[in-house]
């Protein structure tokens, strides 16, 4: 995905095209909000992240959609099997002021699901983040950056058939072999397995056959 570094007067007449990523630099908070007014929060092109002057646009081709949507279901299927609550708030736009807004492919509420559960907005300063956020082929730096002013405790990024996990600690990401969402599970290597399944077989067919196994592993 090509990365384009342009002036903050261009921001009005951006036209991106699909596979399209551009870094603008020297943007103010104030700049960024008008810029969600004026395109709309539910709009889902472009992407849109923001954190401290840094303003990223993304716009998804469909082989990045894709696997973060399996990988959600993914998750739901573990969590469910685990008898863990869960709320999925997809991209939601997720903004802690004068500092950081990001737009996640997807996200999920674990062990605060009670709390998140019957949110419609989210303020950032009462709030708090989601436990787990899921991103595909992410290629800057910026995303990183926002979800740890945000504090985001767990982030997974899935590229090209690799899935890393980041984990907060000390105000940085840094790689772990293991989630702390599922511990007991082989994460980085059971995902990305279970995405090609999806791709090859179709996602039903590979959710069924995971739920099947969950079930009998319980059974067992």
């Amino acid at each position: 995905m090509p990365i384009l570094n342009v002036t903050p007067l261009s921001i009005q007449t951006i036209d991106l095209s699909p596979g399209s990523h551009l870094l603008i630099p020297e943007v103010s908070w104030e700049q960024y909000e008008a810029l969600l007014a004026e395109w709309g929060e539910a709009r889902r092109v472009p992407r849109i992240n923001y954190c401290e002057g840094v303003l990223e646009l993304m716009s998804p081709l469909p082989a990045h959609e894709r696997p973060h949507r399996i990988i959600a279901d993914i998750v739901k299927a573990l969590l469910d099997a685990q008898d863990r609550a869960w709320e999925d708030f997809s991209s939601t736009t997720f903004k802690k002021p004068k500092r950081a807004g990001l737009e996640p492919d997807t996200c999920f509420y674990i062990q605060n699901a009670e709390r998140a559960r019957s949110l419609m907005r989210l303020d950032m300063t009462t709030d708090p983040p989601p436990d787990l956020a899921i991103e595909s082929d992410v290629t800057s730096k910026t995303t990183l950056a926002a979800y740890a002013v945000l504090q985001v405790p767990e982030v997974w990024i899935y590229d090209n058939g690799h899935l890393t996990i980041y984990l907060l600690r000390e105000g940085d990401y840094t790689e772990s072999s293991q989630s702390l969402v599922f511990p007991a599970l082989a994460i980085a290597t059971l995902v990305p397995h279970l995405v090609t399944q999806a791709l090859q077989v179709g996602t039903s067919s590979m959710l069924r056959d995971l739920r099947k196994q969950l079930q009998a592993n319980e059974q067992a």
